[in-house]
């Protein structure tokens, strides 16, 4: 098995479980927040995809699927349009509603196909590429692909914690 292999295994265990933790939830329970402080399913949800959709951007040099599809306009959250919601506080956390978990799943789907396009032209030289330079050591493609990978699974993890919450209420 190749590297690219296990990544696009990795990236399609992720989108299994975005549809499967929006799956069936009305708006209130996409909203709802364990606390005031908390994050809610849908922003969690929109937090991991955005952050997939830059990183991987800006890795492979493409267009985000968030303004090249219009996915921005279609969300319409009022924030700035490279927000990927790091950093939030819970008034921008609110701020982040959808009418459905479609439009969720949809924006993942749209990402999860560029991630799958630019992954299965992946070499094992390209892993080693360095794609951002600000860090020391330099982040090469493949820490950067391992890295979202981790982020996306930590937020998806806790977008289904926060189901179970919902559900045990």
């Amino acid at each position: 098995m190749h590297a690219k292999d296990i990544l696009i295994d990795g990236f399609n265990r992720i989108r299994e479980e975005v549809h499967a933790v929006v799956e069936d939830l009305g708006t209130d329970e996409l909203h709802a927040r364990p606390s005031d402080d908390a994050n809610s399913i849908a922003w969690l949800a929109w937090h991991l995809t955005r952050v997939q959709d830059d990183h991987l951007a800006d890795a492979f040099d493409l267009e985000q699927v968030w303004l090249s599809q219009d996915w921005e306009k279609r969300f319409g959250l009022g924030l700035p349009r490279h927000d990927t919601g790091y950093g939030h506080s819970p008034s921008k956390v609110a701020k982040v509603r959808v009418d459905s978990g479609d439009l969720l799943t949809g924006y993942y789907d749209a990402v999860h196909e560029q991630t799958l396009k630019a992954l299965r032209g992946l070499t094992a030289a390209d892993l080693e590429r360095v794609v951002d330079e600000r860090w020391d050591p330099p982040v090469t493609l493949g820490v950067r692909l391992v890295s979202v990978l981790s982020d996306d699974l930590q937020h998806v993890g806790q977008a289904a914690y926060a189901r179970g919450l919902l559900q045990t209420s």
